[in-house]
């Protein structure tokens, strides 16, 4: 008998130290990972009895606390909602909290320690705690012009200052309205949040930076920038650009857009290719210069890198392992490669900024309850992407595009603008969607854009007839 009762001893003395073991590290290591989760409804109760700190655009709050004399002191409101949801997601009693509301949590409740000398103040003075302000980078008229301009498409916007990193609109397509997830009837809240994600449209969706898609011919530019580093070609350099193109060790064959033969009996420029958006000759070019010099510059400009803005951002891809037919298809941004369009603004911000990549940020600014600035972020650079000959080269390439290429829709009236159009395959018989990646003024770029349009047609005109309008309506807004 002793035996079996020690056996059973041991084994109640294990499972009590690995409770003790386990209560320990949830209450030691994992008490802050626990108590910041979005859903923990006993932490959000106790933060609705403060005020909670705004969300701004500008001097304006976007996101700000009512108080509503029920048994939750506060109610959470937004402005504009649908516009800015993107930006602030939503601070649900359900569903937690979202996007900046998410991220920023301690600021806006007031429980940071950037507050602590103010935290004592309010305890001496027998204030009851409220929370600091969160200024964001977005300008009032870029965000508005890109929601405006996607009514009725299904995408994404990003605009971002190439000098700083500065995101200055970041707009998803179609949007919700946070408010009606903030509100205190938990029953409408979840008819609300039930019918959003029932919607095929996916309006929960954060666009912007979380959909990857094909970039398609916009990632031409990234080819491009890669022969231009590789010194072996210029502007000017002669690539074959026939109707077709046998891909290496394959049968199948690579079209362009029109069906049609590039330049003259099959022979175009590098510059006219890239005006032209031709595909075989950006094939040909993929392989000529191998998957490991593409990666390589694919990855100088942002790809396969993780960003938080402070929103975590989905990674752009560019694949590990290429054979020359997936090679000649990743160079004209087909086969695996996936971009944000957040990573395709950077891709032309880089270009624009003489070949310096700027890391992208959100947050201007943290204030205190008083707004007085407590922080401030300063721009930061990810890298040089490419020398600042071969961005000045390329930006006049890409001039040429919006001029006599394929981007004519993206002209603004007395400024130069460089752009490159795109439509991309997504498989599966499904809508090949539409891009448009450009920056304004070419020279001395104070913006630059990049939109993507799900459920477009097939032809390269896409990308400038559906994508191009929309991002010269936000770079105007931006320059005016």
């Amino acid at each position: 008998m002793n035996r079996p009762i020690r056996r059973i001893a041991f084994v109640l003395g294990l499972l009590l130290v690995a409770l003790v073991i386990n209560v320990t590290v949830i209450q030691v290591f994992l008490a802050r990972d626990y108590r910041d989760r979005a859903g923990n409804q006993r932490i959000l109760l106790q933060e609705y009895d403060r005020e909670r700190g705004p969300i701004l655009v500008g001097p304006d709050p976007v996101a700000r606390s009512k108080e509503t004399g029920d048994t939750l002191t506060y109610q959470r409101m937004y402005s504009n909602g649908p516009l800015y949801a993107s930006v602030t997601g939503f601070y649900s009693l359900v569903y937690g909290a979202t996007g900046l509301e998410r991220t920023e949590n301690s600021i806006l409740t007031g429980k940071s320690s950037l507050f602590v000398v103010d935290r004592v103040q309010q305890l001496f003075a027998g204030r009851q705690p409220h929370g600091g302000a969160v200024t964001t980078t977005i300008s009032a008229r870029a965000q508005a012009a890109a929601f405006n301009a996607m009514k009725g498409k299904r995408g994404a916007v990003v605009a971002i200052e190439p000098s700083t990193g500065r995101i200055l609109a970041s707009v998803q397509s179609p949007s919700f309205d946070p408010n009606l997830l903030s509100s205190h009837d938990p029953a409408a809240i979840r008819d609300y949040y039930n019918a959003l994600t029932a919607d095929p449209n996916k309006p929960l969706l954060n666009r912007p930076i979380v959909a990857l898609n094909p970039p398609g011919s916009t990632f031409k530019l990234v080819t491009t920038a890669a022969a231009l580093e590789s010194g072996q070609y210029t502007p000017d350099s002669v690539l074959p650009g026939p109707a077709t193109y046998l891909l290496p060790n394959s049968t199948k064959e690579l079209h362009n857009w029109n069906g049609k033969a590039c330049g003259t009996k099959g022979q175009v420029t590098l510059r006219q290719a890239l005006a032209l958006s031709c595909n075989t000759a950006f094939a040909w070019l993929g392989v000529q210069l191998g998957d490991a010099a593409l990666r390589d510059q694919a990855r100088k400009m942002g790809f396969d890198s993780a960003f938080q803005i402070p929103l975590r951002v989905a990674t752009s891809h560019f694949p590990d392992i290429l054979d020359p037919a997936q090679t000649a298809l990743a160079a004209i941004g087909q086969y695996d490669v996936r971009a944000t369009a957040l990573e395709m603004a950077m891709v032309g911000a880089a270009i624009g900024n003489g070949g310096v990549l700027m890391n992208p940020y959100l947050v201007q600014e943290v204030r205190g309850p008083g707004l007085a600035v407590l922080q401030t972020t300063d721009p930061s650079t990810f890298g040089t992407a490419l020398t600042t000959a071969n961005a000045a080269t390329l930006t006049d390439m890409m001039v040429n595009v919006v001029d006599k290429g394929t981007g004519t829709n993206g002209r603004i009236g007395g400024v130069k603008v460089a752009g490159k159009t795109g439509t991309a395959q997504t498989g599966n018989d499904n809508p090949a969607v539409a891009w448009f990646v450009s920056f304004a003024p070419a020279l001395r770029p104070k913006v630059a854009v990049a939109v993507v349009v799900e459920d477009a047609g097939a032809a390269e005109v896409s990308g400038n007839g559906l994508a191009a309008p929309v991002a010269r309506a936000v770079m105007q807004a931006v320059l005016r």
